[in-house]
């Protein structure tokens, strides 16, 4: 066998091609597709003892070549660099990106499961978070990857938030001596070892997504538990990782375009202090995201807060629910689901089963592939009936068991016991029927969802509730 004299062996050394990626795809990467379904992938590469020559990229599904990436030339080399962009790579995934100094031979660089699909960022507290029981969780796809808060493009999995390893320090949690500070190493896993807790709605919304229309998804947690409209300010933006708001949008800046946002917010806000400002600040809230993140025509999908057991004061919860519910409307481009005929995994918080069922139904709305779900259209009186008429119901409006829900209130508020059975109409299945006898009382006003733990129970076949609403005037 020939060998190489240390002299020539050196001199192959001397003069082969490493190439480091500056700027480019990491692992896991997920690129928002623009209109065309296509994205352009921004690259700079380090290439030692490279002036020159010419550098070749590879995109491949598994083993598959991707037609029209096949040993691409990107360009020379000048003074060891190489900036360019990789222009119109196609929705899908993942790809596995490899460069070469030639066309054959093995990479010199390369990054896996890189997809192209559309981006939506995960904010609010503590129900979007995720406190379900860790069992029985949504499975990961491959087409599904996250931006952990972290800022590490990683594999999707339950639980996607994790606070205490947050890179921005308004996530940390106070130790044992009142210090705020972040997990790492040993306390780290201690905490994921010992993690009952923490499945949302966001990997079943991802997963469902990408089932419905082929397109990968990339999710962007950001939500953090018990925050409020005012922790969430956009006047705290300068604050950076020191505010949520900062923190995000500093976050964003790392992730580029996104497709949108899915928000869960509101209960930390129902209260008689900061409750009667809320829809501002929600609607503001919104506006400066949008304005932000140069999107001004940005989705903008959120959940009215549900149910809670406790007894503390009703009237702001159904405050905000409303507020909620007027804000759809006026924001454009937006979607608001329900929430309050969710099972809970403890007294506030919406189960594992039932973010399933809800993060699914969201996606099918998000994808085009269903109407918005039961909103409240209008209100109709025929004899001894109530006729309430919902809008976006898909398929027919329906219940498990006796139709629950709806009360009538006084101008005050006091209940009345007037509605004795309800059904559904069965010549219109967008329309519930409220029986009552005697007179209607004068001002009387309707209500679906009245308190903080209703039996409200109304959905269409799709599984999506009808929202709270009211309390509304029954006769005009």
């Amino acid at each position: 066998m020939r060998t190489l004299s240390l002299f020539a062996l050196t001199a192959v050394l001397a003069f082969s091609q490493a190439i480091s990626i500056v700027k480019g795809p990491v692992d896991y990467q997920v690129y928002q597709r623009g209109t065309d379904g296509k994205a352009d992938i921004p690259l700079e590469l380090s290439v030692s003892n490279g002036d020159g020559k010419d550098i070749f990229l590879s995109l491949k599904r598994g083993v598959v070549p991707v037609p029209g990436f096949i040993a691409t030339n990107l360009g020379k080399v000048e003074n060891g660099k190489l900036i360019t962009t990789v222009r119109g790579v196609p929705t899908g995934g993942p790809y596995r990106f490899e460069l070469k100094t030639g066309r054959m031979g093995a990479a010199a660089a390369a990054r896996s499961n890189i997809l192209v699909g559309d981006i939506w960022l995960l904010a609010g507290q503590s129900n979007m978070e995720g406190v379900g029981d860790l069992i029985d969780v949504e499975k990961p796809s491959e087409k599904v990857n996250s931006f952990n808060q972290s800022d590490e493009w990683v594999a999707a999995k339950e639980p996607l938030h994790e606070l205490p390893s947050a890179t921005d320090r308004v996530h940390w949690r106070k130790n044992a001596a009142g210090v705020i500070q972040r997990l790492t190493g040993e306390e780290l896993e201690k905490f994921r070892t010992n993690r009952k807790k923490g499945a949302g709605l966001g990997l079943p919304f991802a997963v469902e997504y990408e089932k419905r229309t082929g397109i990968p998804v990339g999710l962007f947690p950001c939500a953090h538990g018990g925050t409020s409209m005012a922790q969430w300010s956009p006047d705290l933006k300068d604050k950076l990782g020191d505010s949520l708001y900062g923190a995000t949008i500093r976050r964003a800046a790392l992730v580029g375009p996104i497709k949108g946002i899915l928000w869960y917010q509101g209960e930390s806000d129902a209260n008689p202090t900061v409750g009667p400002v809320f829809q501002e600040k929600f609607e503001q809230m919104v506006a400066a995201f949008r304005k932000d993140l140069n999107q001004p025509d940005l989705a903008f999908h959120y959940v009215q807060i549900g149910r809670h057991v406790n007894n503390t004061n009703v009237q702001p919860w159904n405050l905000v629910q409303e507020a909620q519910r007027l804000s759809e409307a006026r924001l454009g481009n937006s979607v608001m689901f329900s929430a309050i005929d969710s099972d809970l995994d403890d007294g506030i918080h919406v189960s594992t089963q039932d973010h399933k069922r809800l993060g699914r139904a969201m996606a099918a709305v998000a994808a085009g592939k269903a109407k918005k779900g039961p909103h409240f259209d209008s209100i109709a009186i025929e004899g001894q009936t109530i006729r309430v008429k919902f809008s976006e119901v898909n398929g027919r409006l329906t219940s498990a068991g006796r139709i629950g829900g709806f009360t009538a209130h006084t101008p005050q508020g006091d209940l009345i016991p007037l509605i004795y059975k309800a059904s559904f109409d069965p010549k219109d299945p967008a329309t519930v029927v409220l029986h009552f006898q005697g007179k209607l009382p004068d001002g009387a006003q309707l209500m679906y969802g009245h308190g903080k733990d209703p039996y409200a129970n109304l959905r269409d076949e799709l599984g999506l509730g009808a929202p709270v609403f009211g309390p509304l005037p029954i006769a005009k």
